[in-house]
This record gives structure tokens, sequence and C-alpha cells, in this order.
């Protein structure tokens, strides 16, 4: 099943359901929107996969992909992860760092009250801060209790989503300084244009992770095709983390951190200070530019066949105001 927002005035935009070859939508009378369906699942669920069955045979509105709003265009909580052990080791290049001795899942909370769409302009004041993309996926929670353990978490996992992280990396080593969390270094994350659930992703949804190919091309150019398997922690455990002291409102979005690939010589990367990493190893010295006003961005995870369940992100970098 595919969902998606269309917009209609309001902040949280439309709730619909995709069909299978992205080209029919269908509006679900008493579901307004995601959040609202996320929050009473047990019971918009059904109405959700009645309504796929008549958009898949043919039912529903003609869809025009490229109004979308990001699937959950706000939403009461955003957690991050960073569980991929590579891209770890080479932002402590990047940032000269020293390692951080845990083996708890990284995490951090980011703003929540707006999720960029897949097409949107990217607004940023600065390209002295160092603008930088970082591709990843993420998942969408039920309500989680304070408590719950990784094998029952998984199974508050309802939606699987792809995310694009925005960074401004001149900002974010003065921030770490401080020892608090990021605030500057971080602006509003952009979605892709549908959320899907995770037996939409068939073998491709494994332990908890996304195997999928996550594909971005920098200026048209191709940058990276890293995996989601590589994830050291699976969304399930990242979710357990982060329910430990608390309980997890209906709605909370939870990130992979940027997909990264031990063998980065031959995918690429999925952020550009990763690749500025690499470079340094290899060099002594950064090579790659971050990102300029005007510059674009197109991410996509894809099957094997081809097929984008997600939809693609694809966005111009520009300057506020």
């Amino acid at each position: 099943m595919r969902l998606a927002t269309r917009p209609n005035g309001t902040p949280d935009g439309e709730l619909v359901v995709v069909s299978a070859d992205s080209a029919r939508c269908l509006a679900i009378e008493g579901l307004r929107n995601l959040l609202g369906a996320i929050e009473t699942w047990d019971k918009a669920a059904p109405l959700l996969r009645a309504a796929a069955e008549r958009v898949d045979a043919g039912q529903g509105d003609a869809l025009d992909s490229d109004t979308l709003k990001a699937p959950l265009p706000r939403s009461w909580q955003w957690l991050d992860g960073s569980a991929f052990p590579t891209h770890g080791e080479l932002m402590q290049v990047a940032f000269s760092t020293d390692p951080i001795a845990t083996d708890r899942p990284l995490m951090y909370q980011g703003m929540s009250d707006r999720f960029y769409g897949p097409y949107d302009d990217m607004p940023l004041p600065s390209e002295a801060d160092g603008i930088d993309f970082e591709g990843e996926f993420g998942v969408i929670v039920d309500a989680v209790p304070m408590g719950t353990d990784a094998a029952t978490a998984l199974g508050h996992i309802r939606l699987v989503v792809q995310i694009n992280d925005w960074s401004l990396r001149a900002i974010a080593p003065v921030e770490m300084r401080t020892g608090f969390g990021w605030v500057q270094a971080k602006p509003a994350c952009s979605m892709a244009p549908f959320a899907v659930t995770p037996d939409e992703l068939g073998e491709h949804w494994q332990d908890g992770r996304v195997c999928l190919d996550l594909d971005i091309a920098w200026n048209g150019r191709r940058f990276g095709h890293a995996n989601g398997a590589a994830m050291a922690f699976g969304f399930h455990d990242l979710v357990a983390h982060a329910a430990r002291t608390r309980d997890l409102v209906a709605g909370t979005i939870i990130g992979s951190g940027t997909v990264s690939n031990a063998n980065y010589a031959e995918v690429g990367s999925s952020c550009i200070s990763e690749r500025r990493a690499i470079e340094m190893i290899a060099t002594g010295q950064p090579v790659t530019p971050f990102m300029a006003f005007g510059d674009t961005v197109r991410m996509s995870g894809s099957l094997p066949d081809g097929r984008m369940p997600f939809g693609t992100i694809d966005q111009r970098v520009v300057e506020d105001g």
C-alpha cells in the first residue's frame, strides 16, 4: 500500500491512496490526513487497504505527482539515528573527531514541524554554511509504549519513507563542540512523495532494514547508490532505543541516518561530506565543494527491476529571500 498527501490548502494536506503504477489516487472519506490516520491506525488501515484495492482496479482520480507534498508534512517528533558504521567512521575523518565509544544507537531529535515536499525548492541562507544533502530511509510508527523491546517495536512500524536530511556542515562542528544538540546545522528535512507499508517492499524489507539501493544524482551526475541493508541497528532497534524512557507518540518519524556502505569506492556516497572524507583519506585534502545555489539533487530508492516504491526527491537549493 502506497500513501501520499496532496495539497488542499491546509498544513497537513489531504491523504490519498496511490495505485501501484502511480497513475491514480483515491481519497478516503473520514480520513483527512496521514497524521490522523496513523493516530487511529487500527481503524484506518482496513479502510486504506480497501481503497488500495479499488484504486488498483482503476478507480480514483488521475495523480498529479508534481504537486504532492511530503506524505507527512509535519508531525509531533522526528528522531534521526546514525546506524551505518561506515558513515560514522568517515564523519570522524571529516570533522577530526575521536570515535564514539558506545554500543548504543546514536540518535538526535530534530525539527518536525515541517517536512519539505519532494519537488520543493530548498531555501537556505548562505553557501558559506556548507550545504549538504544526506540520503536516508525512515519509518513512521503508531503509538509505542515506554519500554517496548525491539522485537515488539517491529510491529509498531506502520510506514516506510525516504528522506533527505539536509545539513549545514560548516555549522555542525561548532554546535557539536557545545555538547548540546544541533539546531542551526539541521534545517527542515525533505521527504519522497510516497509512504509505503513494509509489505510493499517484499523481500527488500528484512530484519527492520530497507534493503534497497538509494540512487543519488547531484546536478544530473550519479553520486552514489549505497544499499540500506548495512545498518548496524535495524529500525526496530532504533524504535526501542527511542522508547526506553518515554512513550513515542503516533506519527513519530525515525531516520536511519545517511545510507553508507563499506565498499564506497564502488557504490559512492549519500552525502558530500563522506566524499570529502574519502578524498582526505586518499590525498590529505578534500576536493569536492559543498552545494551552491542553483544546484539540484535527485534521490530514489530503487528495486532491482527499476521500480521506485517511494518515488523521487528532486530538489533545487535556492537562496532564502
